[in-house]
């Protein structure tokens, strides 16, 4: 497969796990009535933290596989740094809406290994 196509596999599904995080919280504010802030709300306050993680995530690790795309990393690479990422952040928001702090952990640590190798890839890219 074309190495656009896992750029663009890693922007949609990623894109719509944001999208499903940001719709909990909207459907949490009007359950519990509370517009701004958490209320001191912990489920929703889980819910608010869960959608800002994959914000902080996601568009830094974009910019790498894009970075890594242009550098015509093999597709094989690619596939493998995208679908563990994604997997590590699904299992990392299930962890912090569900209170699985085992689930957590593991989906955060995940992410920073794959976030590590993606940079250690780019550089290797450009050095040879």
């Amino acid at each position: 497969m074309d190495n656009i196509f896992w750029f663009a596999v890693l922007v949609s599904i990623n894109s719509l796990l944001l999208l499903a995080l940001a719709m909990n919280v909207s459907r949490l504010r009007v359950r519990y009535k509370v517009s701004l802030g958490d209320g001191g709300n912990k489920i929703l306050m889980a819910a608010i933290r869960a959608h800002a993680n994959a914000v902080e995530q996601l568009p830094t690790y974009a910019i790498v596989v894009l970075a890594l795309t242009l550098l015509e990393t093999s597709a094989i690479t690619l596939a493998i740094l995208v679908v563990g990422f994604t997997f590590s952040r699904f299992i990392h928001a299930y962890g912090m809406l569900y209170r699985t702090f085992l689930a957590r952990r593991i989906g955060a640590g995940f992410t920073y290994i794959f976030q590590i190798v993606a940079a250690i890839v780019i550089g290797v890219s450009l050095l040879t």
